[in-house]
């Protein structure tokens, strides 16, 4: 039986992916861990919850034999923006926990590692539009410098030690049940709060700017594909992954055939120069063509499913 530990269980990616692995493994056999010591219910009461400092070897290892685990999905990190603003934060976290992670695998011969990278990984020489999975990682931001780092080091565990690692980079991810978490396409969730709760929104990047997204579902979804693949069938084990891509203004545009008096105003900050070094579009064809990758929602379907969620849930005060 797979036992399965997810390291930053109660971020955007983390609180979805949770309840997504026990369904499908059973809830005791996914151990949800978090520096936070409180954990929603739909976290701590349907299956294991443990406090974790991923940086705290002693008691990641506890965990590892305490629960006998086989399989990490280690979520845990510091995004783009809070990246620039605490480096080497950013590094130690990013890096050093994952480092950790691959020699926990190494020494208890887990079956499987999951880290997502990022399309941060890319930089201003890398490519604009349908980046290709192999190009130029030169990325202009400590984030993007982590990702390529992290990135090599599962090429090398598995080269070296066989280690069975997979990672994606993931492109901006919008989700209606969790807030952002300090990351250079947070404009794209914040949007939609701001436009059923205001009517308005101050966007921080230019209306032109274009960068390849990713609906929650659709992540769920490839994730654990991902994770299914018979790894004789993979060529890669990192993967570009996409579903659509759009400017910020074909957004709003968007939004507003449901919301007719949604307005925004532009107000650029540090986070578009970042924006600025990634790509456009991404090409996911090793993705599509190696275990089988299929998105489901586009802008359209996104924003029409986003906004009933909102709304729906009562999270925030409908104001049309």
């Amino acid at each position: 039986m797979t036992k399965i530990l997810v390291t930053g269980s109660l971020g955007q990616i983390g609180s979805e992916l949770v309840p997504t692995l026990r369904k499908k493994y059973g809830n005791e056999n996914v151990i949800a861990t978090d520096i936070r010591p409180n954990a929603p219910t739909f976290i701590c009461e349907e299956g294991p919850y443990e406090i974790l400092d991923v940086l705290n070897n002693s008691r990641f290892e506890e965990l590892i034999k305490e629960y006998e685990i086989d399989t990490v999905f280690h979520l845990a990190g510091l995004l783009s923006a809070t990246g620039e603003r605490f480096p080497q934060k950013a590094w130690d976290l990013n890096i050093n926990s994952l480092l950790s992670v691959l020699e926990f695998g190494r020494k208890y011969q887990f079956k499987r590692i999951f880290w997502p990278s990022s399309i941060a990984a890319f930089g201003p020489t890398t490519p604009k539009d349908n980046t290709p999975n192999e190009t130029i990682l030169q990325p202009n931001t400590m984030y993007g410098v982590t990702k390529v780092t992290g990135e090599l080091l599962l090429e090398y565990y598995w080269q070296k030690f066989g280690l069975d690692t997979r990672c994606m980079r993931l492109p901006g991810i919008i989700s209606s049940e969790t807030p952002c978490g300090g990351g250079t396409t947070d404009y794209a969730v914040e949007i939609f709060y701001e436009a059923i709760e205001h009517n308005h929104y101050t966007c921080f990047v230019k209306p032109e700017t274009k960068l390849p997204m990713m609906y929650m579902p659709d992540l769920l979804k490839s994730i654990t594909m991902l994770m299914d693949a018979d790894v004789a069938k993979l060529e890669h084990h990192v993967f570009n992954i996409t579903a659509m891509s759009f400017t910020a203004e074909e957004l709003v545009q968007e939004i507003q055939k449901h919301r007719p008096n949604f307005t925004v105003e532009y107000k650029p900050d540090f986070r578009q120069t970042i924006a600025d070094s990634w790509p456009r579009s991404i090409d996911d064809s090793s993705a599509r063509k190696e275990w089988g990758w299929k998105h489901d929602f586009g802008l359209t379907e996104m924003t029409k499913d986003m906004l009933e969620k909102l709304i729906n849930s009562k999270k925030i005060f409908d104001q049309n």
